[in-house]
């Protein structure tokens, strides 16, 4: 067979146009000019300018369909800007470009604000074109004082707020890892559950005494039953995040196959009147799992 060769979505080439020529698709309301996201992409434009082009399909000549930068476009227009740097798509729709934007994790910010202070741009610099107090990037920056390599490793691409970060620093390494381990396993990174995690560690996984609790064991047996416990579950949710693609693979291959089975006619009449309940179980497995076909 010829091998076919995918179709780009974008060109690679930046190019500058007109504002005027760009078709917005949405109009920005009131109240999104007065979001704080609104504001930092303002500061950033008018400190350093547009670093991310927008995305624009030609239509006809001078008349372009604007896909992804409406908050850029309207800033710009606001500053009395005239032209724009821009890339085109391939297609008329915004999905395959928006499917492919990551926002950026906590771990990642940090040294992206590390390397800013070691090329020389100061806190100050930094915090006013990100439109944000001088206090909350040394909060980003002092992020992971504290942390092993190995956690950061495992929680590098994860959406891990600083307060989570915070309760892991309280912990020793081998704990915080473990912790980590959790937190990936379980797909959750609150706050809530790392104060779970911490009040089931033991007090020699801990950098300091831990405080009296309100609800105590009742005996030491007791309180090393709840951390066996505690941790069979994790493993049990591991073991469940190793086999759930495959299993939801074979799911969905069964109730295929049983979904092509029941829609036979006479097949259905047989089930209706020989196994009634087994044709009851196969609709309620498949309204559950394919509700959209039920």
């Amino acid at each position: 067979m010829p091998s076919s060769k995918l179709k780009p979505a974008f060109t690679q080439q930046v190019v500058t146009l007109p504002i005027g020529s760009i078709v917005p698709q949405k109009t920005i309301s009131t109240e999104v000019r007065k979001n704080a996201t609104y504001k930092r992409i303002r500061t950033s434009l008018e400190h350093i300018g547009l670093i991310e082009p927008l995305v624009v399909f030609p239509r006809n000549p001078n008349d372009y369909l604007l896909l992804d930068g409406h908050v850029r476009l309207d800033i710009l227009k606001e500053t009395g800007a005239t032209e724009v740097q821009a890339i085109f798509a391939t297609d008329d729709e915004a999905y395959t470009y928006n499917k492919r934007v990551n926002h950026i994790p906590p771990v990642a910010e940090h040294f992206m604000i590390l390397k800013a202070l070691s090329s020389g741009v100061s806190e100050e610099r930094i915090a006013q074109v990100l439109n944000v107090d001088v206090s909350a990037i040394r909060q980003k920056r002092k992020l992971l004082d504290g942390i092993c390599p190995e956690t950061v490793e495992i929680l590098r691409n994860s959406d891990v707020c600083a307060g989570t970060f915070g309760i892991l620093k309280k912990m020793k390494p081998i704990r915080q890892i473990e912790a980590a381990e959790h937190m990936h396993a379980t797909g959750t990174f609150s706050i809530m559950f790392a104060k779970a995690l911490l009040e089931v560690t033991r007090p020699e996984f801990l950098l300091e005494e831990p405080p009296k609790r309100k609800i105590e064991a009742t005996s030491a047996a007791a309180q090393a039953m709840l951390e066996q416990e505690t941790e069979s579950l994790i493993r049990d949710m591991k073991a469940v995040e190793n086999s759930y693609g495959m299993d939801m693979l074979t799911l969905s291959i069964a109730c295929g196959y049983v979904e092509r089975l029941i829609g036979n006619s006479r097949v259905e009449r047989h089930l209706d009147k020989h196994h009634s309940d087994i044709a009851v179980e196969l609709r309620s497995l498949l309204s559950q799992v394919k509700p959209e076909r039920i």
